[in-house]
């Protein structure tokens, strides 16, 4: 079953090629995505990784947690569900 990771506090720098390839240490990678503003096409900070193996996913937020990527230390955690807007 596939896990989805959310790692914010990326560099502007990071692109999806660029979050993929950090991550693919820890096993395959279905999807790797850096969430940009529509009018910009500029990163907001943050991004998804979903692992296709529960346990890399599990292992890529222990080693990563708080990593320096591009100079910054990033958040990895499990991706929650998006809440309805009210």
């Amino acid at each position: 079953m596939a896990k989805k990771l959310f790692v914010g506090n990326l560099s502007w720098g990071v692109d999806n090629a660029g979050l993929e390839e950090a991550f693919a240490q820890y096993g395959a990678i279905e999807e790797a995505v850096v969430i940009t503003e529509r009018t910009t096409g500029r990163s907001k900070g943050f991004g998804f990784v979903t692992f296709t193996d529960d346990a890399a996913a599990d292992t890529a937020i222990a080693e990563m947690n708080e990593k320096d990527l591009d100079g910054r230390p990033v958040t990895v955690n499990e991706a929650r569900p998006m809440q309805p807007r009210e």
